[in-house]
């Protein structure tokens, strides 16, 4: 062993008896103050992890991955469906539904495998996976401005679902005999339930509120396309582009990439779902966690295909952006069917909010030097939540929120980094499978990242034209 000068000197008079302990005490008695304030520092950081929601938990089960999975990724989405399927026309349509359940089945594997790639480390969050991808600095700048815009885009379009849902539930039980009400005040009675639940601390402690939801979307999917099977074919049902220029028909074939987009969504927050289940390293939490997705999966396909291709089959190019919307009787079933899209994107909107709020509780408390406390929770999470639903009220176009939020930043987050990531981390041999089916993917994800906000903005224009503003 090469020792320095210094240290072999230290060595030989500490093996010579009292020369040896008086120079033992002046050598380490130098160390404890620093020994001290770094044991300090290590119980505060492990003191804020406790805090902060996405570490303060790790005992989930998988089946809760598989409700919080089935929560993250049907939602607002699978009702926009057959409205997407109308503007891709048949052949297309069904191509990239069914594209797009493998490609993005085959991404979530991905990062599965890649949460516990590191021997004793454990990547809790989207961004500290592209920091080890792409450097410190970097795979943040990459990674966290594309997650946020997902996360919040997603509640702010759940805000206006929930809104728009109550009021087709409340003109739908009474029609006849009662006052018309805002859409505005509709999104309000919708946030304060959020008011409430996001002083819950954690995924964890949201488990029985997205257990109900992830029931709920199954409910209301099975609704939806049960009760367009029963209206049956409509009479004067069309299949052909609803557009009448070549212009608007391709326009409205890149907003339909990104509502399909839209409807995969899950990836941005799996890696903090799959950081609250418990890990060893002879049980590591990919297990669990890959027998949870297959789950949510199975019933990702069980309401998406059913809805998609009845709805379109149903009501042909004429089908709203919102199927629940086309659908008017027998009310009953449609007024319970927004009911369970309520309580259904309530438990989504926490499952997306949860890591925002742990960036926001992060950043306040590890860089702003903030003390974790009670009250600091309620004043983030309440401004979290007021400023989601004010963008709602204020802009509430609803099919075209879908498709531009899909595209610009949901197609990357899903589709393609994960790709890039492994290509990076694991450098697959050239040319071989693993090389062209993550080349393939990460090709059909900027296809959708570059063209679907085009037309989703274009239809956002159009609709902002006949608006009026908190109407």
């Amino acid at each position: 062993m090469n020792l320095n000068p210094k240290t072999r000197n230290f060595v030989h008079q500490l093996c010579t008896g009292n020369a040896g302990k008086r120079k033992e005490k002046a050598y380490f008695g130098g160390f404890q103050p620093q020994l001290y304030l770094f044991e300090q520092k290590l119980a505060k950081q492990k003191a804020i992890d406790d805090w902060l929601p996405i570490t303060s938990s790790r005992n989930a089960k998988w089946w809760y991955s598989a409700f919080h999975n089935v929560t993250a990724m049907v939602g607002a989405g699978v009702l926009g469906l057959p409205y997407a399927m109308s503007e891709l026309g048949w052949g297309p349509g069904v191509v990239i539904m069914v594209l797009s359940w493998i490609i993005t089945l085959y991404t979530l594997w991905q990062m599965v495998e890649m949460h516990e790639m590191v021997p004793g480390k454990r990547f809790d969050r989207y961004h500290e996976l592209g920091q080890y991808a792409f450097g410190e600095k970097l795979g943040l700048y990459i990674v966290v401005p594309q997650q946020l815009i997902v996360e919040v885009g997603v509640c702010i379009i759940y805000m206006v679902t929930g809104g728009k849902s109550l009021k087709k539930f409340h003109d739908t039980v009474c029609s006849v005999h009662c006052k018309q009400i805002k859409l505005t005040y509709f999104i309000m009675i919708y946030a304060s339930v959020h008011f409430v639940l996001s002083h819950l601390p954690n995924f964890n402690a949201i488990s029985g509120v997205s257990l109900a939801a992830a029931v709920m979307s199954l409910s209301y999917s099975t609704i939806a396309w049960g009760a367009s099977v029963d209206k049956g074919v409509q009479p004067d049902v069309q299949y052909g582009y609803k557009a009448k220029s070549a212009a608007g028909t391709v326009f409205n074939f890149f907003s339909a990439l990104g509502e399909v987009a839209f409807a995969y969504a899950g990836h941005n927050v799996v890696l903090e779902i799959q950081a609250t289940i418990p890990s060893t390293p002879e049980k590591p939490s990919k297990g669990p966690m890959w027998r949870g997705v297959i789950v949510a999966y199975i019933v990702v396909a069980l309401c998406y295909f059913p809805v998609s291709l009845i709805g379109y089959w149903m009501f042909g190019n004429a089908v709203d952006d919102n199927i629940l919307m086309s659908l008017e009787k027998p009310a009953w079933l449609i007024a319970m069917a927004n009911m369970f899209v309520v309580v259904h994107v309530i438990g989504s909107y926490q499952i997306y909010a949860m890591p925002v709020f742990d960036m926001m509780e992060t950043l306040l408390v590890k860089k702003l030097n903030f003390r974790p406390t009670r009250t600091l929770r309620f004043i983030v999470r309440n401004f979290y939540v007021a400023f989601t639903m004010f963008i709602g009220i204020t802009f509430p176009f609803f099919g075209g929120l879908l498709s531009f939020f899909g595209g610009f930043a949901f197609a990357p987050t899903t589709y393609f980094l994960p790709c890039i990531m492994w290509l990076v981390i694991y450098k697959p041999r050239k040319f071989g499978l693993s090389w062209w089916t993550n080349w393939i993917c990460i090709v059909f994800g900027v296809l959708l990242m570059v063209l679907a906000p085009i037309g989703g903005l274009r239809q956002i224009i159009l609709q902002a034209k006949e608006y009026e503003f908190y109407s």
